[in-house]
């Protein structure tokens, strides 16, 4: 009886024994994924729940329900505009839809510029301000330009006074509204290339373009996101690109100067005798 009892004894105390090393294999593995997610969090600012899109939309597509779904997002890292509620994409009763403004790739975050608000046109009418006109030129253009971009645009022509052509930068921050389409299989890495690109102006602004669109070329320099600094007058001239110094106009040639002289006349008779004398003055 002894032998059995000391025989249960041992056994038990190595079932407790087991007992405690997993549960203290189970309490150190659950401190490390603690401290493990203690460090992600303070790295990261924790994850919130945001909307991306779970499909490649492109310019002008309606944005569907099934189209979008919640992911998960570092706080730290949220880029502006993004959705938290898929009520803030969608109306309930269905009104109101909204149309995509700017590609966007499988898993990219739904942002506020991205998307039409709900209701409004994806067309050129909803990106014209009030007062302001969509006037489309032909000018060369990297590939990479974007409806929402704002450019510089310079005109290189001729003008009378100067020799050979001149560049002058005659449009600063012009937004971008639309522009032509090219197959994703013809593009490069920021190409330049002739573009009909449509931008948003004033009617004054309509009158220069189309004036410097008649008289010369125009190029489309892209200015960078939130540069709002101020731009001075630009004219490049190539003599002044190359550092060429025109020459000075040669001096007139000076008349010489006739020697003063001085005399006084007697008269003989019938003939007047002229005789050289000093100049007093």
């Amino acid at each position: 009886m002894r032998m059995i009892f000391g025989l249960v004894l041992a056994v038990g105390l190595a079932l407790a024994g087991a007992a405690v090393y997993v549960a203290q294999g189970f309490i150190n593995k659950n401190q490390a994924a603690a401290q493990q997610e203690a460090a992600i969090r303070a790295k990261t600012g924790g994850l919130v729940e945001i909307f991306v899109v779970n499909k490649t939309k492109d310019y002008g597509d309606l944005l569907k329900a099934e189209d979008v779904q919640p992911i998960y997002w570092p706080k730290n890292t949220l880029p502006e505009g993004v959705f938290f509620k898929k009520a803030d994409l969608f109306n309930e009763d269905g009104l109101g839809q909204r149309y995509v403004q700017r590609q966007m790739e499988r898993f990219e975050p739904i942002l506020a510029v991205k998307v039409t608000a709900p209701g409004e046109q994806v067309g050129l009418n909803g990106s014209i301000a009030q007062g302001q006109r969509a006037f489309a030129i032909q000018v060369r253009a990297a590939d990479f330009l974007q409806p929402g971009d704002r450019v510089d645009i310079y005109w290189t022509g001729s003008v009378g006074g100067v020799d050979g052509e001149m560049t002058r930068l005659i449009e600063n921050q012009l937004k971008i509204i639309a522009l032509d389409h090219n197959p994703r299989s013809n593009q490069t890495n920021g190409e330049i290339q002739n573009r009909t690109v449509t931008v948003a102006v004033s009617p004054e602004q309509v009158g220069r373009l189309v004036q410097a669109q008649a008289t010369g070329n125009l190029v489309m320099s892209l200015v960078g996101h939130g540069d709002n600094s101020e731009i001075g007058k630009i004219d490049v001239t190539t003599a002044g690109l190359l550092g060429i110094v025109p020459n000075a106009p040669a001096a007139a040639p000076v008349a010489p100067v006739a020697e003063k002289t001085c005399s006084i006349k007697t008269r003989k008779g019938a003939d007047v005798i002229e005789t050289p004398i000093p100049c007093t003055n």
